[in-house]
C-alpha cells in the first residue's frame, strides 16, 4: 500500500512559549492555533495508509489537519480558519515525506462538500429560469409578425419556424440544456468524494461523514478501503464516525485521551458509548 507521507511532527508547549517569548506573541489574549494541540499532547502522527485523527469538538482534529495541509502546500477549494500566526505555526511543523511521491494531494472538507450541493442546486435553479423564458419566447415565436431583412434576422426566423412547428414544451427542451440529475444531499456527498479521490493521490478528509446517513457512511467507508487497497491512495482523516474508524487497517489517534494516543477504535469512548447503548436495547431488536 502507497504511504506518501510517513510522519508528522506539531511543535510541543516548550517550543511554542519560546517562539512566544522571541516574537513577543505573548501579548496577546489568542494566537491561534498556537496553544490548541498542546492541550491535548498531540507531538507526532505516524502514518499508516489511513490514519484517523479522532475527537470531540474542540478536540484539535481539524486543526491538525488544516495544518498539516497548508505544511504541504496542499490544493484546497474553500476557506479555512486561519490568524496572522498561521505560518508562524506552520513553519515550526516539519514532516517526513514517503519514498514515493503522490501524483496529487488535496484537501477535502464539510464545507467543500456543502458547496458542491449549493452549485447542483444553483444550477439547476438557473436552468429552470432559463426554462421560464424559453415559454414566454415561445409565445412571443409562435405568433409574432416577421419579415426577414437581412442575415442578421436568420436567427430570429429560425426560431419562429420552429416555435410554430413544436409543442411548447418541446421548443423549450430543444433550446435548454438538460437539469443536472436532481439527489439527496447524502447522495450529492457521497458523488463529491468519488469524484474528487483519484489513484495515486494523498487526500486529507475533514468530517467526511457530515450530510451522509450511517448507510451512506458505510458506502464512503468502502469506497475509502477500496480507494487505498487497489488504486494506491494514502488518506488521513478527522472524524468521529463509527463507520470510519473501523475502516480496515486504520491507524486511530484519539485526541480525547490524556495525552492523545493511538488506540483501537473499539476502546474509543463515544464507541463504547454506542456499544452500551445498543447492548442496553438488545432484547428490543431481537423481538
Amino acid at each position: 500500500m502507497a504511504r506518501y507521507l510517513t510522519d508528522f511532527t506539531f511543535p510541543d508547549a516548550d517550543a511554542e512559549f519560546s517562539h512566544a517569548l522571541d516574537t513577543k506573541l505573548n501579548c496577546y489574549n489568542t494566537y491561534y492555533p498556537f496553544q490548541v494541540l498542546p492541550k491535548t499532547g498531540l507531538h507526532t502522527v505516524e502514518f499508516a495508509p489511513i490514519t484517523i485523527l479522532y475527537g470531540g469538538n474542540g478536540s484539535g482534529k481539524t486543526t491538525a489537519l488544516n495544518v498539516i495541509a497548508s505544511r504541504l502546500g496542499m490544493e484546497r477549494e474553500g476557506l479555512y480558519n486561519r490568524s496572522s500566526f498561521w505560518d508562524d505555526y506552520v513553519g515550526l511543523c516539519s514532516y517526513t515525506p514517503g519514498e514515493e511521491t503522490p501524483a496529487r494531494m488535496a484537501i477535502l472538507t464539510s464545507d467543500d462538500v456543502f458547496d458542491f450541493m449549493l452549485n447542483l442546486r444553483s444550477m439547476n435553479e438557473g436552468i429552470d429560469r432559463k426554462r421560464e423564458e424559453l415559454l414566454d419566447e415561445y409565445m412571443e415565436m409562435k405568433y409574432s409578425a416577421f419579415q426577414l431583412r437581412s442575415l442578421d434576422d436568420y436567427d430570429r426566423l429560425r426560431k419562429m419556424n420552429q416555435a410554430r412547428s413544436h409543442t411548447q414544451s418541446r421548443y423549450a427542451r430543444d433550446n435548454n440544456v438538460k437539469n443536472v440529475r436532481e439527489h439527496s444531499n447524502g447522495e450529492s456527498a457521497l458523488l463529491y468524494f468519488t469524484e474528487k479521490i483519484k489513484e495515486d493521490g494523498l487526500y486529507l478528509l475533514d468530517e467526511p461523514e457530515n450530510s451522509l446517513s450511517a448507510e451512506r457512511q458505510q458506502e464512503l467507508a468502502h469506497f475509502l478501503e477500496e480507494s487505498v487497497r487497489f488504486f494506491g491512495c494514502q488518506l488521513v482523516l478527522s472524524t468521529h464516525s463509527p463507520f470510519l474508524v473501523a475502516m480496515k487497517g486504520a491507524r486511530v489517534y484519539n485526541l480525547d485521551g490524556d495525552p492523545a494516543r493511538v488506540q483501537k477504535w473499539t476502546e474509543l469512548p463515544n464507541i463504547r458509548t454506542y456499544y452500551d447503548f445498543f447492548q442496553k436495547h438488545k432484547k428490543e431488536f431481537e423481538k
